[in-house]
């Protein structure tokens, strides 16, 4: 899920944000930050838990400023952040997304929805950089830059919830078990004793 943040950020960037702003390199690094601490934490597990704990939070951490990135995007233009049960967040979950197409697919779905045509731009990225309805659509209209953050955001809360789950699980195998070297000198002391 990390894997998928990361794609959708850098595909979100480089349509709409500035390729030259801090925000933009900022974004990709977080996402970027996010499954490679995660990756990091997964190796280090066999060594040294207390290690495997601190990159799964720098994972986390990286992943929750990428979320308040998202949001100050929606904000800062004016677009709306979609409550957990606004129906095409419903719609964008049923999915169940896996890859890039699949959230390009749910962003083209949901424009069509809106009433609204695809656009040149859709075919390069992930939707269109406009939102126009259709005359007589009683439907409001949604740009995909707003879409997409959508989705954006829906991924990092549900990663941030697995990550607080695996970080919670970690913490407890670290107090019951202790890390490597802890583990190391019971076995010896163990050891010891029996011969």
């Amino acid at each position: 899920m990390a894997q998928l943040v990361y794609d959708v950020t850098v595909r979100f960037c480089d349509r709409y944000i500035e390729k030259r702003s801090r925000t933009h390199d900022q974004m990709v690094q977080a996402a970027r930050s996010g499954v490679q601490n995660i990756a990091e934490g997964s190796q280090a597990s066999g060594t040294s838990k207390k290690m495997e704990l601190k990159l799964t939070n720098v994972a986390r951490a990286s992943l929750e400023e990428l979320r308040l990135d998202y949001e100050d995007f929606l904000r800062q233009r004016g677009l709306a952040q979609f409550a957990p049960d606004h129906p095409a967040l419903k719609r964008f979950k049923a999915t169940r997304c896996s890859t890039l197409d699949d959230v390009r697919g749910w962003v083209e779905e949901e424009r069509e929805r809106h009433g609204q045509a695809r656009t040149d731009t859709d075919e390069h990225g992930i939707g269109g950089k406009s939102s126009v309805p259709v005359r007589g659509c009683p439907c409001e209209s949604i740009s995909s830059a707003a879409l997409v953050a959508n989705a954006a955001l829906s991924l990092l809360n549900l990663c941030c919830h697995f990550l607080d789950r695996q970080l919670a699980a970690q913490a407890d195998s670290f107090e019951k078990e202790g890390g490597f070297t802890e583990r190391l000198y019971r076995t010896r002391q163990s050891r010891r004793s029996g011969a």
